[in-house]
């Protein structure tokens, strides 16, 4: 068992602050990673998201194997703060009203079902817009709602292989690699967000909503970068180059005599600093195979050889000293453990503690995202399945006790009847 910092309570945020998003009330169909990733987003800036699941196990993040707390997985818990959960089963015709009512009231809809489900259940966009002119319907897929692959289900680590991003990343002598983190999801869920802003704020110019779609596929492609746009212009297939992109000898891992470091030194100037006020070695700048970064390239391999030399010589503290001196962008290559626990993470105050239904408490990791004037909710952390479904159908819907026991005594939260 590894180490882990020691969290502490999240400091609540000051008395009266507004949110960005007070007021939005988000449907939220989304399980896995993208939907609840972008869902999140929206619940921890304000909106009122509600998380509707299958009673029978609900979001398959639940039962993710990675770690769990209180019965609930470190994929679920990392994904779906800050919502409140309501169980249904839409082989329910009741249950299915419910959901109608609830989009009725809705400003956004997220689903990431597959294709055709929701047209199935009569609840897809082109079915509940006349009813709610100003809803924002964000549809999130694998290969897109339309054309020849809008039915065929796919994630996060096909559409890296499909589209080519996968073959960007690992060394030029071993096979792809894929990211460890699913990057495509989470991008996916980044945009989704991004596109739901987008259409509010069109929405109070124009007056009405619309269907805003976000396809894994299309975020891979546009996630090549400038490789995939250097294709375009030359066509020539980019390749793998490891921590060394475009094979540059001055950027990647390099072993100081106990430890490694991440050096990325990739212009004339900073090139310059590190081998006449780091290395010692201004040779390296007037040696004409070394003067240029052109030339530099074509000789990569020699001088790596020349660098890494140098670097094992001494002690990594007394690299990082220097080359923090002489302004050189490095860092330590650390684990997850490691970085947790850094004084540039701490410092952050990314890592907190929040409290939990059975588990007591929960780790948190803060959004990314940061804003003075409406800054995050206290977090909430993910809810038990189905825990919610009855406050909801009060709350929102303004159902009483004799209607919420008829929709559990036939079935509509499931067999356990949240």
């Amino acid at each position: 068992m590894t180490a882990r910092p020691q969290l502490p309570e999240r400091m609540p945020r000051a008395q009266g602050e507004p949110t960005a998003l007070a007021g939005l009330l988000v449907i939220d169909f989304t399980r896995v990673v993208a939907g609840p990733a972008c869902t999140q987003t929206l619940a921890d800036f304000g909106a009122e998201v509600i998380k509707i699941e299958n009673p029978d196990g609900g979001d398959d993040t639940r039962a993710y194997e990675h770690a769990e707390v209180g019965g609930e997985s470190a994929a679920f818990l990392s994904l779906n703060r800050n919502k409140r959960g309501i169980a249904l089963d839409f082989t329910n015709p009741a249950a299915i009203e419910v959901a109608r009512e609830l989009i009725a009231k809705a400003d956004v809809v997220v689903e990431n079902f597959s294709g055709g489900v929701m047209k199935k259940f009569g609840l897809d966009y082109a079915s509940v817009a006349p009813n709610n002119p100003r809803l924002v319907y964000c549809s999130i897929s694998a290969y897109g709602r339309e054309g020849a692959f809008a039915l065929r289900p796919g994630f996060d680590p096909i559409t890296q292989a499909e589209s080519g991003f996968m073959s960007l990343n690992g060394f030029p002598d071993s096979q792809p690699v894929r990211t460890g983190p699913p990057i495509v999801d989470m991008a996916t869920g980044m945009s989704a967000c991004n596109a739901i802003l987008l259409a509010l704020i069109a929405r109070d110019r124009l007056g009405r909503g619309q269907h805003v779609e976000v396809a894994l596929i299309d975020i891979a492609v546009a996630m090549t970068g400038f490789y995939g746009m250097a294709y375009l212009i030359s066509g020539a297939n980019p390749g793998r180059f490891g921590n060394s992109p475009n094979g540059s000898p001055t950027v990647g891992v390099y072993q100081a005599s106990d430890g490694p470091l991440y050096m990325a030194c990739a212009n004339d100037r900073l090139y310059r600093r590190l081998v006449t006020e780091v290395l010692e070695r201004p040779d390296l700048i007037t040696d004409a195979e070394f003067a240029t970064r052109k030339a530099r390239t074509a000789n990569k391999e020699k001088l790596r050889g020349i660098i890494a030399g140098v670097f094992a010589s001494d002690r990594l503290e007394n690299w990082m000293a220097k080359m923090k001196k002489a302004n050189i962008p490095v860092g330590y290559l650390r684990t997850v453990e490691e970085g947790f626990n850094a004084p540039e993470v701490r410092d952050r105050h990314r890592l907190s503690r929040i409290r939990h239904p059975t588990a007591g408490f929960v780790p948190n990791i803060e959004t990314p995202l940061k804003m003075s004037l409406t800054p995050t909710i206290d977090p909430i952390a993910a809810p038990l399945l189905g825990q919610h479904t009855r406050e909801v159908l009060r709350k929102t819907l303004g159902y009483d006790d004799r209607r919420i026991a008829a929709l559990a005594e036939a079935g509509a939260f499931g067999k356990t009847g949240n």
